[in-house]
């Protein structure tokens, strides 16, 4: 089958949708519902929906890579996560931003690969390499992209420094998040995701560093609301592969019912 090709498949969307995270955002892509202040990019669940989504979507590198049977952390081959992206991106009319791990060896690469099958923004993670590289990183990146006609790409630059500051100080390791994402914007990415569960005074400490509508956070248990997050500033709240994980938990529930000699909820919704 030619990479072009869908006519010998099922609708794209019901492959692709099972790969991708739900995200909302209050950000700096393209022209969003919004909620208030809060512009929202809700994406579709894991599931085999051919539903569209109402708003912009991400994908989901962790999610990707588990669908496909691999381990995360770039085990996925960069070609096999561009082939998953471009399904994706074929299967919706409205704009796609693309979790890319690293960067797969070459970031600037793995960018113009990204937008050549439809891309307009990209999570690109720091991985903690020195400073000067990662900034040449950015800087690289948004040159690709310029050069690629995409002058406006949403590079949400992603800095690892609190998920793998293991026992050091926390006020070293904010930090250093500070120095790093502020390095970024200068490169010129447009947002700096720093994923990790952060309080509230940390996350006032970012966006002062920042400024307004240029923090990414991670959506997990203990973070504060959404509400309370667009009032401190924050541009954009990721949920990377927490979708998915709530529907294997719903379909593990399943089986566990099964087993108990129970069946199917009457909460199920016929989605695909």
């Amino acid at each position: 089958m030619s990479a072009t090709s869908t006519s010998a498949r099922p609708p794209a969307f019901a492959r692709a949708a099972a790969t991708i995270s739900g995200e909302m955002s209050h950000a700096v892509t393209s022209k969003p519902r919004s909620r208030s202040g809060m512009k929202l990019f809700p994406v579709p669940q894991p599931t085999s929906s051919r539903r569209r989504p109402a708003s912009p979507c991400r994908t989901a590198s962790h999610s990707i890579a588990a669908s496909l049977g691999y381990e995360d952390g770039e085990n996925i081959p960069v070609a096999e996560m561009i082939e998953a992206v471009r399904r994706i991106a074929e299967a919706t009319t409205l704009p796609v931003t693309a979790d890319l791990e690293g960067g797969y060896g070459d970031p600037a690469e793995t960018i113009r690969k990204a937008i050549g099958v439809g891309v307009v923004g990209a999570n690109i993670e720091d991985q903690m390499r020195p400073l000067d590289e990662a900034v040449a990183n950015v800087s690289a990146m948004m040159d690709a992209a310029i050069a690629e006609g995409v002058p406006d790409f949403v590079l949400n630059a992603r800095t690892d420094a609190l998920i793998k500051a293991g026992d050091r100080d926390r006020g070293e390791v904010l930090a250093e998040a500070v120095e790093r994402g502020k390095a970024f914007l200068d490169a010129g990415a447009p947002v700096v995701f720093v994923p990790g569960r952060l309080d509230e005074e940390e996350v006032a400490t970012l966006v002062e560093a920042f400024g307004p509508q240029r923090l990414s956070v991670i959506g997990v248990p203990g973070i504060p609301s959404l509400a309370r997050l667009e009032e401190l500033g924050v541009a954009r709240v990721s949920y990377g592969p927490m979708s998915q994980r709530v529907a294997l938990t719903a379909l593990q529930e399943l089986v566990e019912e099964i087993v108990r000699g129970g069946g199917v909820p009457s909460t199920m919704r016929p989605l695909n």
